[in-house]
């Protein structure tokens, strides 16, 4: 899958509010009222992305979980990202709405 152009990731971002491109890589910090309700956040994401066979990098702080995703072999964004931060969302989104 072919990288994508800065100009090309600006634009799809606009559908995934508060993820940022930087450095080659988009990401979002998710925060939560609980420690153990981002780590179910990231058991959940765990599971897709392994289904998917794409793997963001994740940092823990405590009730903030911050996901960064980008495609290695392509040193940069591609669709697998933005696919997968769009799923990342959809669980986020289903999960703040319990």
């Amino acid at each position: 899958m072919a990288k994508l152009e800065s100009a090309a990731i600006a634009e799809k971002l606009k559908a995934l509010p508060g993820w940022e491109y930087r450095n080659e890589a988009i990401s979002k910090r998710f925060r939560f009222k609980e420690f153990m309700d981002g780590i179910r956040l990231v058991d959940r994401i765990a599971e897709i992305a392994e289904s998917a066979d794409h793997h963001p990098d994740i940092q823990i702080n405590y009730t903030r979980i911050t996901f960064t995703c980008t495609t290695h072999s392509e040193s940069g964004v591609t669709e697998k990202d933005l696919r997968l931060a769009g799923e990342i969302e959809r669980e986020f989104d289903a999960y703040a709405a319990k």
